[in-house]
């Protein structure tokens, strides 16, 4: 789906407006020193309900922004696959886009092995272990094979649509837009409805996206006053270890990105530093997914391809989150003196590989793929709570390399099935787009 041109007023003068990622990146700056304030001069408890409060605009954006995924997800998804014309097209891009989901997934987990074998990061932690009978309360049950497979088709669409389950979404929208593709003239007419659907929800995340500052604001000083920064030196080391492990991830999908798109990569990584500063600072990758449609939408890919590699990321792509399972294991372990051999890592990044789908729409889900593996390989529940104090600077780090990995395979995925766009038609398309923007964020403008 491609927006059609829209030509804005010739006696309206364009006016060079900051970027959003500069606001977001002050506000960044702003939510610290607003967050470090309240962590230094008001008591735990006060700091807290302080926190609690700022922290209702990040709540507000966040609910928003769920609000937006299910119909976006589907109208998007549907009107992309109508006009890829067949299932032959729609099955051709899924394996496509699988296939470089699963070596991500594989290079991301062993990265997370490779980096905690060598940095030892949980040896000699100089901190009070948790009692090995002590627990984090987290559900682990969900997680199987079985129940995943299961979770993939939907009991009810209007329910995956109030779970915000992304994955279940996609299914149902992959059969509805097949369906609606093979109707051929007959379902040209609800075509165009859910075309004009596109361009409504579109319009819609425009008007929330102008709260990102403010979200990032609030999110960001939330979590200092309750946390502090001096906790982060108490991790230092093993917070420095997974922050190098995912610069050399963000280095490694930078490479591959590169192999396929040319120098190219680097205008996509310029295009989606929103989407990146917005998903770290919020923790939230969902929170980047308009802002990266955007950004794909810029840099050429076309909205069929984009709209379908997206959400199936969402699902199968989390390359910051994988990477994190398995570094976190080990670092538990090493801090109980827990040995594991070569056989038993590569069993865990096996069990990890298939506990790890789907896990987007879960609640620091990271944290309960972890404690169902600690369960599984013997390993105390108890180390998670390690980690519980700082998870949520981590999941920073997680959420945005997630945004960064599943941009560079819609990217790549669309370079395989020629429906990226040239260098010159993309930057005609970003004009469109700007000039799109303009009317819809103008209050005197009238449709």
């Amino acid at each position: 789906m491609e927006i059609p041109p829209t030509m804005p007023n010739p006696r309206r003068k364009a006016e060079k407006k900051t970027p959003q990622w500069v606001h977001i990146l002050i506000a960044m700056m702003l939510g610290i020193g607003t967050g470090y304030m309240i962590f230094e001069n008001y008591p735990a408890d006060e700091a807290t309900q302080i926190a609690g409060y700022i922290s209702l605009i990040s709540d507000i954006f966040l609910r928003l922004i769920k609000m937006l995924i299910g119909p976006l997800v589907f109208s998007t998804l549907v009107v992309g696959i109508a006009h890829m014309g067949d299932a032959k097209s729609v099955g051709r891009v899924f394996f496509k886009a699988f296939g470089w989901f699963v070596i991500a997934s594989v290079i991301s987990l062993s990265l997370g092995t490779l980096m905690a074998n060598l940095l030892q990061p949980g040896l000699n932690l100089g901190l009070t272990l948790p009692p090995l009978d002590a627990t984090a309360n987290l559900k682990t049950s969900s997680f199987t094979l079985k129940d995943f497979v299961v979770h993939l088709v939907p009991k009810s669409f209007a329910e995956a649509l109030a779970n915000n389950e992304i994955l279940q979404i996609v299914v149902f929208s992959m059969f509805f837009g097949v369906a609606l593709a093979a109707l051929g003239d007959v379902g040209k007419t609800l075509t165009r409805i859910m075309n004009e659907l596109v361009h409504v929800m579109l319009k819609i995340t425009a008007y929330v996206m102008l709260l990102a500052p403010a979200a990032v604001f609030a999110a960001i000083a939330a979590t200092i006053a309750t946390s502090g920064l001096g906790i982060l030196s108490k991790f230092a080391v093993f917070m420095g270890g997974f922050y190098l492990a995912l610069l050399i991830l963000w280095c490694l999908l930078v490479l591959a990105g590169f192999i396929f798109l040319g120098r190219r990569i680097f205008k996509l990584l310029t295009l989606i530093r929103e989407a990146f500063l917005l998903s770290f600072a919020t923790a939230s990758s969902e929170a980047a997914y308009p802002k990266i449609l955007d950004a794909l939408d810029r840099f050429g890919v076309k909205r069929k391809i984009s709209s379908f590699v997206m959400p199936m990321g969402y699902s199968f792509n989390l390359d910051g989150s994988m990477m994190y399972c398995t570094f976190a294991i080990l670092f538990i372990a090493q801090a109980y003196d827990i040995s594991l051999s070569i056989a038993t890592q590569l069993t865990m990044m096996a069990i990890l590989m298939m506990t790890s789908k789907g896990m987007a729409g879960v609640p620091r889900a990271s944290l309960v793929v972890i404690a169902a593996s600690l369960d599984h390989f013997n390993i105390p529940e108890a180390g998670l709570l390690l980690i519980l104090g700082v998870d949520a600077f981590l999941d920073m780090g997680r959420s945005a390399t997630n945004a960064v990995g599943n941009s560079i395979a819609a990217a790549v995925v669309a370079k395989w099935e020629g429906e990226l766009l040239s260098e010159a038609d993309a930057i005609a398309n970003a004009r469109m787009l700007d000039a799109e923007l303009a009317l819809t964020l103008d209050p005197t403008h009238k449709d």
